[in-house]
């Protein structure tokens, strides 16, 4: 009984590890400014980049994968590669790359992200961001191992409340983290992902040092009381001066 116990107990721990370790064959972490800026973080399998995007990179996972193509793919005036690192997983390349750029709205001037119409506008109180993915590239990238159960995401991690968001998930994860999921074949399909998330207009670091500041006035302005009322009453118990 103990020894089934224990091999329940893995199979559970297994199977959670699963579930919260999820594995992309694409996707994209944007970190946004409420002015614009951003940086983003993609992590790909190259295979995925060729299908989807049509990226100039060697299918063969034994070919040599020179960073500094990859770099000069994802570079464009509105997107400046931070740095490009490369991995396998499965048999199969990939690539991580860190991305900044000043203005979200232009970073379809770059080839690997002219898929996607970003917006940012100031409505109603609010700010709203969006993001359209449409057609992807449609390339055939041939027998690379994927099971058919392979997904994209993109993932927002955003500075401030959020009111209303689209993510069919329904939640928010802590940080402000929302997470859009989809599958890779009907990415690939060019199954439109439409992404609307509406911002409040302070961000939670101006909140929080707003609130920090508060409490260190309110502190100040108790102890400065505190002194004061001890003195006072310090000279109300005094002995009168003898003559």
């Amino acid at each position: 009984m103990v020894r089934l116990a224990v091999l329940a107990a893995a199979l559970a721990g297994a199977s959670c590890s699963n579930v919260i370790t999820r594995k992309y064959e694409y996707e994209e972490d944007v970190y946004l400014d409420l002015d614009g800026s951003a940086t983003v973080y993609v992590n790909a399998a190259v295979p995925a980049l060729v299908a989807l995007r049509d990226a100039p990179l060697p299918l063969d996972p034994n070919a040599r994968l020179d960073r500094n193509d990859v770099r000069a793919w994802f570079q464009s005036p509105g997107a400046r590669v931070a740095s490009v690192s490369t991995s396998r997983r499965e048999g199969r390349r990939y690539v991580h790359l860190r991305i900044e750029t000043d203005d979200i709205r232009a970073l379809s001037k770059a080839a690997p992200f002219a898929w996607s119409a970003y917006g940012l506008v100031e409505k109603d109180g609010v700010f709203v961001f969006t993001q359209r993915i449409s057609a992807a590239a449609g390339k055939d990238a041939g027998n690379v191992g994927w099971k058919g159960d392979e997904l994209v995401a993109v993932r927002l991690h955003l500075p401030s409340r959020v009111p209303f968001h689209n993510a069919p998930s329904r939640t928010i994860e802590r940080g402000n983290i929302i997470t859009w999921e989809q599958p890779l074949a009907a990415r690939a399909k060019g199954e439109p992902l439409a992404i609307e998330v509406h911002l409040e207009r302070d961000s939670i670091l101006f909140q929080t040092l707003a609130l920090f500041g508060g409490m260190a006035v309110l502190a100040i302005a108790t102890l400065v009381f505190f002194i004061w009322w001890v003195g006072r009453k310090g000279k109300r118990q005094s002995p009168p001066a003898s003559a």
